[in-house]
């Protein structure tokens, strides 16, 4: 496709749905990370120029798997080893291109019937299955697949506790999933949870073999805590994806924006 198509394509009118979850203090988030946190050291008035004019500056602090966020492949390691035997900088988050790719959404919940999966419910393969027979999108090669399980719904609603499930259990894929996705040859994968995987009540992030069979044995992004709902709402199943994490050197992850394109 030549650019101007490209041009002819956007200026015909496009949709963008934002992925990303909003930034703030307080925010749910695991534990095992350093949480978000935002100041103004300057506010309007502080510094008044001959002029009149003023201005304000922000500091924030916080870490790289804090909000919607990818994981580069350095974030986990399995007997001591991250993917392909390579070290930090190898796989740091700044050596991941930037991602305009063929989106698909499986929305499990839409599949089984309900509004949102149970508490530390597996999503399985049938379930995945049945999901891609139902709604047509075969996943290809490259491709970014995201799984709804619903779970971002206590996000929306501000029920931080539930959302983390430390106690009660998240829904997601596990071993059997993570390796379905993995054969399908898949560039990248996401979730409206909080760590991608199902994570079984009482066990918080203790176990998440799904980051092993993805992040370390077979290379795949994974990018977690997404806004998938309004995907879901308007049965948007296939899209173009668009991310870019921030080029943080040797870091394990990033706070992302992901962006679904569709035709208005």
């Amino acid at each position: 496709m030549t650019t101007q198509a490209l041009l002819d394509a956007v200026a015909g009118g496009v949709r963008v749905v934002d992925l990303g979850r909003r930034l703030t203090v307080g925010m749910p988030q695991s534990p095992n990370h350093p949480a978000y946190w935002h100041a103004h050291p300057r506010r309007h008035g502080d510094m008044v120029r001959a002029d009149g004019g003023s201005a304000a500056n922000d500091m924030i602090s916080m870490g790289t798997h804090v909000g919607t966020h990818i994981d580069a492949l350095s974030h986990v390691s399995q007997d001591g080893r991250m993917h392909d035997g390579l070290g930090m900088i190898e796989l740091g988050v700044h050596t991941i291109e930037p991602m305009v790719r063929r989106g698909v959404l499986l929305d499990v919940p839409a599949t089984l019937g309900v509004d949102r999966l149970d508490a530390g419910q597996e999503i399985t393969v049938a379930d995945l299955e049945a999901t891609v027979s139902r709604q047509g999108t075969a996943i290809g090669a490259g491709d970014v697949v995201l799984v709804r399980s619903g779970w971002g719904q206590h996000f929306d609603s501000g029920d931080g506790d539930t959302f983390r499930g430390l106690s009660t259990g998240v829904p997601g894929v596990s071993t059997a999933g993570a390796t379905w996705l993995a054969e399908k040859g898949v560039h990248a994968v996401g979730a409206d949870t909080i760590a991608f995987e199902m994570l079984s009540p009482g066990a918080g992030h203790g176990l998440l073999p799904a980051h092993r069979v993805l992040l370390v044995e077979n290379g795949i992004y994974i990018v977690e805590t997404m806004a998938l709902e309004e995907l879901a709402q308007d049965a948007i199943h296939e899209f173009v994806f668009v991310l870019s994490p921030l080029p943080l050197f040797g870091a394990t992850g990033s706070p992302v924006r992901p962006l679904a394109v569709v035709g208005a």
